[in-house]
């Protein structure tokens, strides 16, 4: 049986959780330019209807949590939940791309720590956390790859 989309389930005046009031300036320093000027047409839907929709997604689809899979380079693999528990701590999901680099000198000390760790433990002479994951960071992977090789003199590898 088809999950309908969550657009289909949604009722117009419908409502989830309701944040509460935010405390800080809203535009928090950011360009208005970048400001949204229309509401995002999102669905409408309660709490609960959320929670039922996507669990029972969850019962259509493998996931790690279930079994092995074999093929994945990101979002198959095992991801303890304790590397989930710590990315979703606040100092890291609040930064923002045009914050301030000197609110952020902790986050980036523990990156630059992880990217020194992984140059140890891959033999490499450092590397990279930019691409997110996925065809992203595979690319980003073959980049790599090529200009090490062209530094080598090596261009003659092209497939």
């Amino acid at each position: 049986m088809m999950e309908a989309l969550v657009f289909d389930l949604s009722h117009p005046g419908r409502q989830g959780y309701v944040y509460p009031p935010c405390d800080v300036p809203s535009s928090a320093g950011l360009d208005n330019s970048l400001a949204r000027m229309t509401p995002a047409r999102l669905p409408e839907l309660s709490e609960l209807d959320v929670v039922r929709h996507f669990s029972r997604l969850s019962n259509l689809t493998f996931g790690v949590d279930y079994g092995m899979y074999p093929l994945g380079s990101c979002t198959m693999k095992y991801n303890p939940k304790v590397n989930e528990q710590t990315a979703s701590i606040e100092g890291f999901t609040s930064i923002h791309p045009l914050q301030d680099e000197d609110t952020v000198q902790g986050a980036l000390e523990l990156m630059h720590s992880l990217l020194e760790k992984l140059s140890v433990i891959t033999g490499m002479a450092w590397g990279t956390l930019q691409p997110s994951a996925g065809a992203h960071g595979e690319y980003t992977g073959l980049k790599i790859i090529r200009a090490y090789h062209l530094a080598k003199g090596d261009a003659k590898r092209t497939r």
